[in-house]
């Protein structure tokens, strides 16, 4: 939770995105498919379905998951196909594996965006 505190508020008080931005984002797609694998292994990989339908809160908070990732998506496609990353593989790998797939999906497009900032910046030309 500290990270992901940590996180949110570099994010809303930078001005100007890191170059290295898209490793947080790449890490913590890294650590929770670690935690999810280590869940899966012990509790099966069908254990969430039992918690989103055993009750009335269980259902809200699976709803408020998917309203939360589609709003992500919204968000993240159209900068995917500003930098040339096709967002469909992206978009079902985020509704196969939630978190894991949208953060993966959003530090490619962090990564891609500083890759071609950086290219700007050494060719000469202003940044956008």
């Amino acid at each position: 939770m500290a990270a992901v505190s940590f996180g949110v508020y570099r994010a809303v008080t930078r001005r100007a995105p890191s170059p290295r931005g898209w490793w947080w984002a790449a890490g913590v797609s890294a650590l929770f498919l670690a935690f999810s694998v280590v869940a899966a292994a012990r509790e099966g990989a069908t254990g969430f379905w039992t918690e989103h339908v055993r009750n009335l809160w269980g259902n809200q908070i699976w709803f408020d998951l998917l309203i939360a990732a589609s709003v992500a998506l919204f968000l993240i496609m159209p900068r995917a196909r500003r930098v040339g990353i096709t967002p469909w593989p992206w978009v079902l790998a985020s509704f196969a594996t939630g978190g894991i797939g949208l953060l993966a999906f959003l530090a490619t497009v962090l990564r891609r965006e500083s890759q071609g900032s950086s290219d700007r910046h050494i060719e000469g030309r202003s940044r956008p």
